[in-house]
């Protein structure tokens, strides 16, 4: 296939040996010795900048220089070269478009190059999808009959009534009915329900709601069958009275994980495939370390969401549904990036908690440290603001910053376990580890749920994303535009992210 970039077809046949060589050496190494090597490369000649990702090194004559500020194109205009490869991504840039470019046998080698690094690393492989002319035809004729929407569009905008103390439903089912790859399961007819069981399948009357918001219609909808069917497959929160919304989160995202599986069984239940557990289901891993011996005993489990402690008393070190956050006794946090380092952080068991080591067979003190051995599509995060104990029962005001953008990588146990590498290249693995997951571990907030009020009562809001940078508030019935600055100042109790680059199976 020929390459869109003109500028590229004459000079492809001398590049492209170039090009694959530097992708398998200094962007994707295959060898602990090529990461050795990249990571004394990375600088720009220049600034002697080594932490740019835009860097680049030129396909000409192997010159390492930023794109932003202007380095590389003062070498182009010098010496009167085209064409740079991004240290980043290992995508071609050329100077006479301005821009990065596709070539598909340089993506080829990309791919290849970036999957030998991959399995070096410990990752799973990336594949491609690279249609044929019958499939290309296709799309074009499917292309046709598309609604071209405006980006200024109100549709999957509309609230929901107040049923009498549901707003803590009404909060859940806007962050879900805005949940992009739920919509895109649903809006897509993808559910399959047996005829008997549509009446009392939650999954059915999930596809009417997102039916009922993408109509065009603007008058607030009645949720009554969504609250009736809530009430019938978890009784718990069955009643008028105020409920919690993540109580209500957990137990909507449990029964339509049952009702999905009649149309995705899996044979093995603890690796269902159903739409549920492929968005939200995450791994937790638990490393216990015998301070004896240095012996590991690891545990998996997986998880919907993703509990945080906010006060700095001691808590139960036990887990339900959610996972809770291990606490420092000394400081409070300040931010999401604070609960996660804490979360993440080793923690001695103590001498009143010793567990009986497999190698010493003796019980021993012990550490435990918690890390994300799996992200999910869609991460939640619950900050537990409402504070139960027996002197006391209160709600935690304080203010907890989050960002719009969030890199999980430092909180992963692959981040965290690269002390099996030989001790001369774990600076450079960890260098590898920290650019390759650079991107693959990024996620962009889309909804937050926030409580008003105290712990006897109050009410919930929510903000939702609509579009790329569109807010929005929703309270109840009510929908109102909204900014960043509005959303990112928020006190938070729910904070949903999705993950902006997906791995597809």
């Amino acid at each position: 296939m020929a390459s869109p970039c003109k500028h590229l077809r004459k000079h492809k046949p001398d590049l492209v040996k170039v090009y694959k060589s530097l992708c398998e050496r200094l962007v994707y190494p295959a060898t602990f010795s090529d990461l050795s090597h990249k990571a004394s490369f990375w600088c720009c000649l220049v600034c002697k900048s080594k932490d740019n990702p835009l860097l680049c090194c030129c396909l000409e004559c192997i010159y390492f220089a930023c794109l932003d500020n202007q380095h590389l194109k003062q070498h182009f205009d010098e010496k009167g070269h085209k064409f740079a490869l991004s240290l980043e991504t290992g995508h071609i840039y050329c100077s006479e478009c301005n821009d990065f470019i596709y070539d598909r046998d340089c993506e080829y080698a990309r791919r290849d190059a970036e999957n030998a690094h991959r399995k070096l690393m410990g990752f799973s492989l990336n594949y491609t999808w690279n249609p044929g002319k019958q499939e290309v035809d296709q799309i074009k004729q499917a292309r046709k009959r598309v609604i071209r929407m405006s980006s200024k569009t109100t549709y999957g905008l509309r609230g929901l009534v107040n049923l009498g103390n549901t707003c803590f439903m009404s909060c859940i089912l806007q962050a879900l009915t805005h949940t992009p790859l739920l919509r895109d399961y649903f809006m897509t007819d993808q559910h399959r329900c047996i005829p008997k069981g549509v009446d009392q399948c939650l999954m059915c009357e999930m596809a009417h709601l997102f039916q009922e918001f993408y109509s065009g219609k603007n008058t607030p909808h009645i949720p009554f069958k969504m609250l009736h069917l809530v009430w019938t497959h978890a009784r718990h929160l069955a009643g008028y009275e105020q409920q919690d919304a993540h109580e209500f989160f957990i137990a909507a995202l449990d029964v339509l994980h049952r009702h999905s599986r009649s149309s995705a069984m899996a044979r093995n239940p603890q690796e269902c495939q159903c739409i549920i557990d492929r968005i939200f289901t995450g791994k937790l891993q638990s490393d216990v370390t015998c301070m004896s011996c240095g012996g590991v005993s690891t545990t998996l489990d997986p998880y919907w969401d993703i509990s945080l402690d906010l006060g700095t008393q001691t808590a139960a070190t036990g887990f339900s549904d959610a996972l809770l956050c291990p606490v420092d006794q000394a400081v409070a946090p300040a931010s999401l990036a604070d609960c996660l380092e804490r979360f993440t952080r080793p923690e001695n068991l103590g001498s009143s908690a010793k567990i009986k080591c497999g190698r010493c067979d003796t019980y021993e003190e012990s550490t435990k440290q918690l890390t994300l051995r799996m992200l999910p599509i869609v991460a939640c995060f619950h900050l537990k603001r409402f504070e139960h104990s027996s002197k006391l029962h209160k709600k935690i005001n304080d203010f907890i910053s989050f960002p719009q953008y969030l890199d999980m990588t430092p909180y992963t146990a692959i981040y965290r376990d690269h002390s099996a590498a030989p001790e001369a290249h774990q600076a450079a693995l960890l260098s590898s580890r920290q650019s390759l997951d650079r991107i693959k571990n990024k996620y962009a907030l889309f909804a937050v749920v926030n409580h008003h009020g105290t712990i006897e009562g109050g009410h919930y809001t929510c903000y939702i994303r609509q579009h790329v940078d569109d807010w929005y508030k929703c309270d109840d019935h009510i929908i109102s535009r909204a900014s960043l600055d509005d959303v990112l100042a928020s006190q938070g109790y729910l904070l949903f992210y999705h993950k902006q680059f997906l791995d597809y199976d």
